[in-house]
């Protein structure tokens, strides 16, 4: 993995290819690479490049002209970041070019028939045994080599082919990994994601699993892995090329957190019913009896969607009095759990594409469960397989780390909390409480963005630290493990959340001078409970800074955030931290809109 671009039609190709791997820095990588050819020229022409795109745009020739070619952006799986493991890969002739995200399973057994055979492997990785495969194939079209190849293949694969003696098109197939074919005027894109398409159409097609493409320039055709045609419409996506733009800030996580409070109103947007004192989810494609029978409701995400989803399932309880709880579909989709037609499953995912989401989500569906998913991207993988869902219209996140999107996701929660509970037992008084707590969302977010000076002060002081704790009860625990995975991504400071009252249980060991604590104290029932831990803390010498409603005593610094209706206080308390993860990382140099180590959207196991 990480990003693909491919274009075929008549303008010079190796500028557009790079600024579509430009428009994809974003989603992490340590390499990259860039094939093209033409019906007018013989051969094709290849450079690749460890490091960025900048690295490989300053080796592409002057004379590297071409009407068709895909690049690649590479973060490494099998193999170290090298110029020869960076992807395109060709085959033994020179003739075949792959670009590949995903996993083959069975390479290293595909590779050994093949080295048997005589073929010498130039790299580490295992992509390059699906050129060998395609390149060796006896069929005489394209598509049936690349078909051939796949029937061989066990694992997970986004890929797009081109041949030498096949220059008038592009072979592109799916399984587990995103490609999204561009519909232009006599032209024609492919990506890994749209970002890399808006800036030249906004007509998109996206391949299913199983599926396959073959783009020229005036047509393309979809079809099964096994060869039967299938009907693919061109959707309008919504995002332009100027959400990608930067708007002004230094950085796309910056801009990012900024953008939260207008991308809070356009989740609640349309969405609120005065008249009822609920809300309006028609994507649910839920009826109120089929909701009265649900029993429980279980919420499946990866790290930040993750931790979205344990907010999601408080308030799920809370306001509607059904039993509900997150787990990481990562584990889940190994432990064969039970899976009861009674309880409502809820899938979550920025992208829409996770891999570990998007298999738990094949296997409830394989076992009837009904599934619902709270997604960002619009005809993403799990929003077409799930049953029905919720889109959080955050608008495109760059940055690799999550913010905005985080925020968006739990305001669906509660969005979804609020209509399970009209449905059963929450009051009219109780709903009217909660919508007008929705509402003062995106003001209370401007106010806390009014305070960013003082956190980037207090930032200063904790770039200094080697180490910190994170501690929150109950409706603060998955806020602070969320700030915790915010710091520990952007800044690579080492950072643990513990729930507050597992202090004595071990983490109070860990207390000194040296290792700051970041305290969540909402003013709810739990205040005096959370103002004990302080004590603790502060016993011990521990520096604290805590996120609250009013000053806290006990604590060195305190960061106050607005007050909301207890049930939302979640959704507010964790956007200072994410400020405090930032200008960390800014203190410290780091590359914060691309994480060493890390992708946008993880498309493998």
């Amino acid at each position: 993995m990480c990003g693909i671009v491919g274009y075929i039609g008549k303008r010079d190709v190796a500028p557009l290819l790079l600024e579509g791997l430009q428009r994809l820095e974003y989603r992490g990588y340590d390499s990259a690479g860039i094939v093209v050819t033409s019906p007018k020229t013989s051969g094709l022409k290849m450079v690749k490049a460890k490091g960025r795109v900048r690295d490989l745009e300053a080796k592409v020739p002057a004379r590297f002209k071409g009407t068709t070619g895909i690049a690649h952006t590479r973060w490494a799986t099998h193999g170290a970041p090298s110029d020869v493991n960076a992807h395109p890969h060709l085959d033994a002739e020179g003739k075949v070019a792959v670009v590949h995200n995903g996993i083959i399973d069975n390479a290293s057994d595909l590779r050994r028939k093949l080295e048997a055979d005589g073929v010498e492997f130039l790299s580490e990785t295992d992509t390059e045994v699906l050129t060998h495969l395609i390149g060796r194939s006896q069929a005489t079209k394209l598509e049936d080599k690349v078909r051939e190849t796949l029937r061989l293949i066990e694992g997970t694969y986004g890929i797009a082919v081109m041949h030498a003696d096949f220059p008038d098109r592009i072979v592109v197939a799916r399984n587990g990994s995103p490609v999204v074919l561009g519909i232009g005027e006599k032209e024609m894109f492919v990506a890994s994601d749209i970002a890399a398409l808006v800036a030249h159409t906004r007509q998109i097609v996206t391949l299913d699993d199983g599926e396959m493409a073959t783009l020229k320039a005036d047509d393309f055709r979809t079809y099964t892995t096994e060869g039967t045609r299938t009907t693919a419409e061109p959707t309008t996506v919504e995002w332009e090329a100027a959400s990608y733009d930067m708007g002004g800030h230094d950085t796309y996580m910056h801009k990012e957190i900024h953008e939260q409070a207008d991308a809070v109103d356009r989740v609640l947007r349309g969405r609120i019913d005065d008249r009822f004192s609920t809300v309006h989810l028609g994507g649910l494609n839920l009826d109120a009896r089929e909701a009265r029978r649900i029993r429980r409701v279980k919420i499946l995400g990866c790290g930040t969607s993750y931790h979205a989803g344990q907010i999601g399932a408080q308030m799920i309880e809370e306001l509607a009095r059904i039993p509900a709880d997150a787990e990481p579909a990562s584990e889940f989709r190994y432990r064969n759990a039970v899976v009861d037609p009674d309880t409502l499953y809820v899938a979550v995912s920025q992208s829409g594409e996770t891999y570990d989401v998007l298999a738990a989500v094949q296997e409830l569906k394989r076992k009837g469960a009904r599934v619902l998913g709270v997604v960002n991207v619009v005809g993403s993988a799990i929003a077409r397989e799930a049953d029905g869902g919720i889109y959080v219209h955050a608008g495109p996140e760059v940055c690799v780390v999550s913010t905005k999107c985080f925020t968006n996701t739990t305001v669906a929660f509660a969005l979804l909390a609020l209509h399970l509970g009209r449905t059963r037992d929450l009051s009219v008084r109780d709903g009217k409480r909660i919508i007008a707590g929705l509402r003062k969302l995106p003001a209370q977010i401007a106010e806390i963005m009014e305070h960013e000076e003082d956190v980037k002060k207090l930032a200063l002081q904790f770039a200094e630290a080697r180490s910190m704790l994170f501690i929150g009860r109950v409706r603060g625990y998955p806020v602070a493990r969320e700030a915790s995975l915010k710091l520990k991504e952007v800044s690579y400071i080492h950072a643990e959340a513990y729930p507050a009252s597992e202090l004595k249980h071990g983490p109070l060991a860990l207390i000194e001078p040296a290792l700051p604590t970041v305290a969540i104290v909402p003013d709810d029932d739990l205040l005096e409970k959370n103002r004990a831990a302080l004590e603790e803390i502060k016993a011990r010498s521990g520096k604290i800074l805590a996120v609250a409603h009013q000053h806290q005593e006990k604590a060195d610094e305190t960061l106050v955030v607005p007050k909301n209706e207890d049930e939302l206080d979640p959704i507010l308390m964790g956007i200072p931290l994410q400020l405090l993860a930032y200008h960390t990382a800014l203190a410290l140099g780091r590359d914060i809109d691309k994480p060493r180590n890390l992708a946008k959207s993880v498309t493998v196991e």
